[in-house]
């Protein structure tokens, strides 16, 4: 399990890092929420004993609230362009 854990914090590193300058805000925030919800989930979930269930919970929820966030910064620019 922690192959496949570090498999994944791995990739997802990757995609963050790599092509940032094409992505739109949402795509951008959704990773970065997702990487962050994942690292903080995990430590909160290690605390009570459910490392894994903590990783997957908050790397969804970050990555559900990053591209709320970066979808209302993307038509927040499209208003402004227009």
């Amino acid at each position: 399990m922690k192959t496949l854990i570090l498999t994944l914090a791995g990739i997802m590193t990757l995609l963050a890092l790599t092509s940032c300058a094409s992505r739109t805000n949402a795509q951008q925030k959704s990773v970065n929420g997702a990487i962050f919800g994942a690292g903080l989930g995990a430590v909160i979930g290690h605390q009570s004993g459910n490392r894994d269930k903590g990783l997957l919970i908050g790397g969804v929820l970050g990555g559900t609230v990053g591209h709320a966030i970066g979808s209302s910064q993307d038509k927040k620019e499209a208003a402004n362009k227009e």
